[in-house]
């Protein structure tokens, strides 16, 4: 995978942007696939709440092959496993979701779990592409995925909860319980990366890789997915239903600031 600013032997200017973008929709897939498939879930709500979440996951991870492929370096052994990778994270989403559309619900739950080897494979092998070390850049990434997890699964759900009314409060609250986690987890994340200056690139604003200020950016945002996230906490005691609606829109600013966090603070990730 490219970082931003590099050249190929030759002098041809290699964009970062498409490595950026392939690492965030892989930590989006990576925590959505986790949160779908190791919590209780499976229990708690319909099947048609797998096959919508799934379909979503199935299209981001479509484009993270797509990004991970333009962003390719053809000298870079991790780059062309992480295309690999994100291919077969890809297939394996597209046919345990055909199974959940067939009816085919157990085959569709155990392709699923079986796809997470899978997603945790491509975050280690991206985390080989980092300019950072290895083992930095893949707790890096696993923070990232619990912190983009937690907001997309969170989004969904609230929306399912207009699809079944007798559906308790207990999934939406272990999501808002697991946002917290990914917030903190996010936080020590940059903290760990670093806030010094890094080299401009022209494929980026100079100011995001001035003084730092991309990953002071980055944590700004998870400042605010943490504040909206005790907004949402909140708003879920309210024993209406309409508590969950207004919680729901708070997942949607959510999704916001914590995907120009991740955005922010990728952009220095690569070399």
């Amino acid at each position: 995978m490219r970082g931003p600013g590099v050249r190929l032997p030759h002098g041809e200017p290699v964009s970062g942007a498409a490595g950026v973008t392939a690492l965030v929709l892989a930590e989006t897939v990576t925590g959505g696939l986790v949160l779908l498939f190791l919590t209780p879930l499976w229990r708690e709500v319909k099947r048609g709440f797998f096959t919508l979440t799934g379909s979503i996951l199935f299209t981001l991870s479509l484009a993270a092959w797509g990004s991970s492929a333009a962003a390719r370096v053809p000298a870079s052994h991790a780059g062309l496993w992480a295309v690999r990778l994100s291919a077969a994270l890809a297939l394996a989403n597209g046919v345990w979701v055909l199974l959940m559309f067939a009816k085919r619900h157990a085959a569709a739950r155990a392709v699923g779990i079986a796809s997470l080897p899978l997603a945790f494979a491509l975050l280690a092998v991206m985390a080989g592409t980092a300019e950072g070390t290895w083992v930095v850049a893949l707790l890096q990434l696993l923070a990232g995925a619990a912190f983009l997890g937690a907001v997309i699964d969170g989004l969904l759900l609230g929306h399912w909860y207009l699809t079944d009314r007798g559906l308790t409060r207990t999934p939406i609250n272990r999501t808002t319980n697991l946002l917290f986690a990914g917030v903190v987890l996010e936080a020590a994340a940059l903290l760990i990366g670093g806030f010094g200056p890094k080299e401009a690139s022209s494929e980026f604003n100079p100011l995001l890789t001035s003084a730092g200020l991309a990953s002071w950016i980055a944590l700004g945002m998870v400042g605010a997915t943490a504040l909206i996230a005790v907004m949402i906490r909140l708003t879920l005691k309210g024993d209406r239903s309409s508590a969950v609606q207004a919680a729901t829109g708070f997942f949607y600013l959510a999704v916001i600031t914590a995907l120009t966090a991740e955005f922010a603070a990728k952009v220095t990730f690569l070399p």
